[in-house]
């Protein structure tokens, strides 16, 4: 009896953060590297997501209507994002310059699990989608 050596497989790619299928150098890693751009707010949203996932602090500030951003972004080291659930979207094709992505952003803070629901507000600025403000579901 023979046994074969079983070859290492490679290893896989890092989901993306998002949520979306790809991995994250195919998602939304280029638009952090500064790669590409954010097609519609909710390619923006997602990718916002993903950095506060990473704690891209360069990339939240960049991506942030300079009307609200602000100095610097605080990360909480207790809190933990476990996931993103879209729930809705409006406006925000290649034809409007406004948009607004209603979500659900999972966490745990501490070892209890929480959760953001937010309506995000966006613009175009400079020709790039920016998040300019949003509205917390209690």
């Amino acid at each position: 009896m023979s046994r074969r050596a079983r070859r290492p497989q490679p290893p896989r790619p890092a989901p993306c953060p998002c949520g979306l299928p790809a991995a994250y150098d195919d998602c939304c890693g280029p638009l952090h590297r500064g790669l590409a751009r954010a097609a519609t707010p909710e390619q923006l949203m997602r990718s916002r997501y993903s950095a506060f996932v990473r704690r891209d602090e360069a990339y939240l500030l960049r991506s942030w209507h300079p009307d609200t951003r602000p100095a610097h972004i605080d990360f909480d080291p207790a809190l933990r994002w476990r996931g993103l659930d879209v729930l809705a979207a409006t406006e925000g094709s290649a034809f409007h310059s406004t948009g607004t992505v209603e979500f659900r952003a999972h966490y745990t803070e501490g070892g209890r699990a929480g959760e953001l629901h937010e309506t995000s507000r966006f613009t175009r600025h400079d020709g790039d989608w920016v998040y300019v403000n949003g509205t917390i579901h209690g």
